[in-house]
C-alpha cells in the first residue's frame, strides 16, 4: 500500500476549489519558486522548525532527547490512504453540505501520484468532490491517471527564460500539459500568482496565451507575505529569498480588467 508524506492538513478553506474544502499538503516539490509560501515543503522530508520563544535552554535536544518545551517541531507525518481518509472523514458533513470537498496540494502532490490516485478513488467512492492543486511539471500520464474532479493548475510565467529564472524550470512541460488537459476535456481552473517585481510583466502575455488555448476558468492570486520568515523558522539556508511587495487592490483590479475573464 502506498504511503505519503503530509506536512499540513487545513480545514475550512474557501479558496482552494468550490465550497468549503479540507486541504491536504503533500511534502516535496520539484520547483523552486522565488516567492514560495511553503519553502519547508520543497525537501522530500520536512525540516524541523525551531521556535526560539519556546526554548527553555534545557539542552535535551542537543543530547538527542525530546524537546519538552516543544520548541523543536517536525510537521511531516506519513499516512496510508485509509489512514488519511479516516482523518478527513471527520469533515464530511460540512464538506458535502457546502458543495465542497478535499483539495490535494503541496509542495507538489503529483510527485506522490500512486498515493494520490488511491485517495481520489476513495473520495470518489464516498461521493466527495476532489481537486488537485498542481504546477503540472510531471508526465501527462500521471495527471490523467489520478483524474480528480478538477485541477487547480498553477501558471507562473510564459517565456522559458523568465520561467526558469523564477521557478527553476523552463515551463515548457507545464504549458504542454495544460493544453492537453484542456483539449481532453478535464475541468481545469488556471491559477496565476501575481507578484510585482517577479512575474508582473509576464501577466499580459500569460492572459493572451490562455485565451489562445481556450482556458475559460482563471483565478488571479495576489502575492502575500504570509510565508516570509519560514526560512529562518525552519533553518533553511543556501538560497537568498527576495523580498517582494504585495500588489495593491487597484493593481489587482487593473489586472482583472486586462484579463477580461469572468471572476469565479
Amino acid at each position: 500500500m502506498a504511503v505519503a508524506k503530509i506536512f499540513n492538513i487545513q480545514s475550512f478553506s474557501t479558496t482552494d476549489g468550490p465550497g468549503i474544502r479540507t486541504v491536504v499538503f503533500f511534502q516535496g516539490c520539484n520547483l523552486s519558486c522565488a516567492w514560495c509560501h511553503n519553502p519547508e515543503s520543497r525537501l522530500p522530508d520536512a525540516p524541523e522548525a525551531f521556535i526560539q520563544e519556546k526554548c527553555i535552554g534545557c539542552g535535551a535536544c542537543g543530547a538527542g532527547g525530546e524537546c519538552y518545551a516543544q520548541a523543536r517541531i517536525k510537521t511531516c507525518r506519513e499516512f496510508t490512504p485509509d489512514g488519511l481518509f479516516r482523518l478527513l472523514e471527520i469533515d464530511l458533513p460540512y464538506l458535502k453540505n457546502s458543495g465542497g470537498g478535499v483539495t490535494f496540494s503541496g509542495g507538489e502532490c503529483m510527485l506522490q501520484a500512486d498515493f494520490l490516485e488511491e485517495m481520489v478513488k476513495i473520495c470518489s467512492e464516498k461521493g466527495i468532490h476532489t481537486a488537485v492543486d498542481t504546477a503540472g511539471h510531471v508526465p501527462y500520464e500521471w495527471l490523467t491517471r489520478v483524474n480528480p474532479n478538477m485541477f487547480l493548475y498553477d501558471i507562473k510565467a510564459l517565456s522559458p527564460e523568465v520561467h526558469k529564472k523564477l521557478v527553476g524550470v523552463d515551463g515548457v512541460l507545464i504549458w504542454e500539459n495544460l493544453e492537453k488537459l484542456l483539449r481532453d476535456g478535464f475541468r481545469v481552473q488556471v491559477r496565476i500568482p501575481c507578484v510585482p517585481g517577479a512575474n508582473w510583466d509576464e501577466l499580459p502575455l500569460i492572459f493572451e496565451k490562455l485565451r489562445d488555448i481556450g482556458a475559460a476558468d482563471v483565478e488571479l492570486l495576489a502575492y502575500h507575505r504570509l510565508g516570509e520568515g519560514k526560512n529562518e523558522l525552519y533553518n533553511l539556508s543556501g538560497k537568498e529569498v527576495p523580498a517582494f511587495k504585495p500588489p495593491t487592490k487597484k493593481e489587482m483590479e487593473e489586472l482583472w480588467n486586462l484579463l477580461s475573464f469572468p471572476r469565479k
